[in-house]
């Protein structure tokens, strides 16, 4: 399917997580709060945090991001670090502590042919 709005720079942050029932809240309540810093840094395109409903798949929350750019991943990486320890908020020991399984990475768009 093709079409013409696709930004050709655009890398996506895509991180998927097996949530155990008993940490959905505390996730999605972290996931709010940072999606929400997201919003406000240049180079911010779209995000959207979306919640399993069906399908044996076994990630049940998967979170995206939509950057400009690398160059704008770059930018935001220090600025949500820098946000996380004002509030000594740790994603790794928050997914340690709750028994979460995270997957996490950067993804681009496949050129069309």
């Amino acid at each position: 399917m093709s079409q013409t709005n696709h930004r050709t720079g655009s890398v996506f942050r895509v991180d998927k997580f097996v949530v155990p029932a008993q940490a959905r809240d505390e996730i999605l309540s972290k996931a709010r709060m940072t999606h929400e810093l997201l919003r406000q840094q240049e180079g911010f395109v779209q995000d959207f945090l979306l919640e399993q409903f069906s399908g044996p798949g076994e990630f049940n929350i998967v979170t995206v991001v939509e950057w400009e750019s690398q160059a704008a991943v770059d930018k935001v990486v220090p600025i949500v670090k820098a946000a996380h320890e004002r509030i000594a908020f740790s994603a790794q020991e928050t997914i340690a502590r709750l028994g979460v399984k995270a997957d996490i990475a950067n993804y681009q768009r496949v050129p069309e042919v």
